[in-house]
């Protein structure tokens, strides 16, 4: 059986009317659709590591589902250089649900560090760019992006050594008590050794002293590290290398000069 030609232009017609509405009103309706960010949590984990956490809740109040809603979160230090990435799925959001997801990523502390040394002694203001996708009636793709910061506290905040208490101990060495401070400012407890070696002005090594440091997270830390020196190769200037191990990170060595 041949369908006449003038048919077949009604039903194109007809489909593309619907076609029209449907994308205008899908469209519509992405104004209905309501999310807003959470304050971004930092918070240690059992396994020593960082676990970043940024709630949203999604309100969809209009005509359709909203499928394949994702969330890119890129993390930016000051300077602008990427530190991390990650992304969170949820399938479906149906019309009028609200709900509340989580979007998380782990940073390991180490890592961090290692790789950005100035961390582990200023607090800084991370960036961070959230990207959402959606596809409204599971169909058409919409896109948005909002800007966030988040708080870096520096472990040893305004670290210092202070000056050094020299005493006589026998006839070859003398006894220097070198003070040490510094504020935590982490998000986690440091509990961990720290070591320094004390170099004179021609970079021999005179000795090296360790004790335990026990700084509670938001609270200052003051203490000291002894050693033996030498009397023969004292200088009035030379260096500090610091070095720290606890569960979160090991940083070593840095350099403190004296005299």
């Amino acid at each position: 059986m041949n369908i006449p030609i003038r048919m077949i232009g009604i039903a194109t017609t007809f489909f593309w009317i619907f076609l029209i509405i449907f994308a205008v009103s899908a469209l519509y309706s992405v104004k209905d659709v309501r999310f807003d960010f959470g304050e971004p949590q930092i918070n240690p984990t059992s396994d020593n590591e960082l676990l970043f956490s940024l709630p949203i809740i999604i309100e969809n109040t209009g005509y359709y589902n909203i499928g394949f809603f994702n969330v890119t979160t890129e993390i930016w230090d000051e300077e602008g250089s990427p530190i991390m990435r990650g992304t969170t799925f949820t399938p479906v959001i149906k019309k009028y649900d609200r709900i509340t997801i989580t979007h998380n990523m782990t940073i390991e502390v180490d890592d961090l560090l290692q790789n950005y040394q100035d961390y582990l002694f200023n607090d800084v203001e991370l960036r961070i760019n959230a990207i959402v996708g959606m596809s409204v009636a599971e169909v058409i793709p919409v896109q948005a992006v909002a800007n966030l910061s988040a708080f870096w506290g520096a472990p040893l905040y305004d670290f210092r050594l202070g000056g050094i208490d020299l005493t006589v101990y026998n006839s070859t060495h003398l006894r220097a008590v070198v003070p040490i401070g510094f504020e935590n400012h982490a998000f986690f407890d440091l509990v961990g050794n720290m070591q320094l070696r004390m170099y004179n002005s021609t970079d021999s090594l005179l000795s090296e002293g360790e004790t335990l440091i026990e700084a509670w997270h938001g609270s200052p830390y003051s203490g000291s590290v002894e050693l033996y020196v030498s009397a023969a190769g004292a200088t009035a200037n030379g260096r500090f290398e610091m070095y720290f191990a606890n569960p979160f990170f090991t940083i070593g060595p840095v350099v403190v000069p004296y005299g």
